[in-house]
């Protein structure tokens, strides 16, 4: 891994923002606002291979310019709670030949709020004897932990954990399972949400959104909406969904299980879905839409679907395909707020939120 310097963090922050405005050269961006994310301890989540040696294992990360891993004993961009554990937990494992033998990896899921699930995968069949070892770290550490080899995943406690982020002075609950996805960077997460509740506040009518994951912009958002109609892909996060939706007593959003194509499909009446039965699409007055893609951005439909829309609120992890997609949009919409968000320090990537208008308004 890269050495961590906090020092530079300022100065790689600069340059990322730099790259950024060379990539938008040609599209006329407003004064954006920056948000800088905390120099260390602000990834909520990590995974570690495992490498044996001498009878003992440790944690190691690739190395690209050598054949073995390099072992590591702290993640300075962790979590606190991911490097508090590290050390005592990797003690507990090598003293136990079943929980070290044929241990491959080591995820961690945290929380701003310490809830913690830790996933052990194995090269060999997870079982009773497993299980009842595995119990003993779950009660010394008060931690969730899952055990997983091929086809088979044993849980002590819960494979999930509930984070609290507290967005214009309101606390949100979410359910992050484990193995599914979550924003990394807790903080810059809060950040964002509170981004896109000011940028829509005077929006008004419905909302639509794409890929709506476990409904972590979702839930902040229908607070600016009458109703909104939401569409996710996984059936583990729409399950994840509803169960945030509920936790947080939000009761004006329907989730579909369709992709972008799909929903597009619907409302420009070229086919009709099952999935949609109990959806009256007539209903909405969807004037706004949000989404959050995948790096690859927006298909061609889905960019001709976003031009029907009065404002266009949209995330990108890819400035890139963000700038690809804007340049295509610009032929209806313009830019009215844009913003950078530091998800990744130390690496080359930047999240950005932009928000569009229909001209001629």
């Amino acid at each position: 891994m890269h050495q961590i310097n906090p020092v530079e963090y300022d100065h790689l922050l600069h340059l990322k923002i730099n790259n950024l405005k060379k990539v938008f050269s040609h599209i006329p961006l407003p004064t954006f606002e920056v948000y800088k994310s905390k120099p260390l301890n602000f990834r909520m989540r990590a995974e570690f291979r495992i490498w044996h040696e001498d009878g003992e294992v440790f944690y190691a990360m690739n190395n690209p310019d050598k054949k073995t891993p390099y072992i590591i004993n702290e993640f300075p961009i962790g979590s606190k709670k991911i490097n508090e554990l590290m050390a005592p937990l990797l003690l507990e494992i090598n003293k136990n030949y079943i929980l070290k033998n044929k241990l491959f990896s080591a995820e961690f899921l945290t929380t701003l709020t310490d809830d913690v699930v830790v996933t052990l995968i194995y090269h060999k069949p997870v079982d009773e004897d497993w299980e009842k070892e595995a119990t003993n770290l779950h009660t010394k550490f008060m931690i969730n932990i899952i055990g997983r080899s091929r086809k088979k995943k044993l849980i002590i406690g819960h494979d999930y954990v509930v984070e609290k982020l507290r967005v214009d002075g309101i606390d949100y609950y979410y359910k992050q399972i484990e193995n599914g996805f979550t924003q990394p960077n807790a903080r810059i997460n809060q950040a964002m949400l509170g981004w896109t509740l000011r940028q829509t506040q005077k929006c008004g009518g419905d909302l639509l959104e794409l890929y709506c994951g476990n409904g972590n912009f979702t839930c902040v958002l229908s607070k600016n909406f009458k109703k909104v109609l939401a569409t996710e892909v996984s059936k583990a996060s729409v399950k994840a969904a509803y169960f945030n939706l509920e936790k947080n007593n939000i009761g004006n959003v329907k989730i579909c299980r369709m992709s972008s194509e799909e929903i597009t499909s619907a409302l420009n009446r070229v086919r009709k879905f099952r999935r949609l039965k109990n959806i009256d699409l007539n209903s909405y007055k969807l004037n706004t839409i949000f989404v959050d893609p995948p790096r690859a951005g927006l298909d061609e439909k889905t960019l001709n679907l976003l031009k029907k829309f009065k404002n266009i609120l949209y995330i990108s992890c890819n400035p890139k395909t963000l700038q690809e997609n804007i340049q295509e949009i610009s032929t209806t919409h313009s830019i009215k707020s844009f913003a950078v968000f530091d998800q990744f320090p130390y690496t080359d990537h930047l999240e950005c939120g932009v928000l569009l208008q229909l001209k001629n308004l």
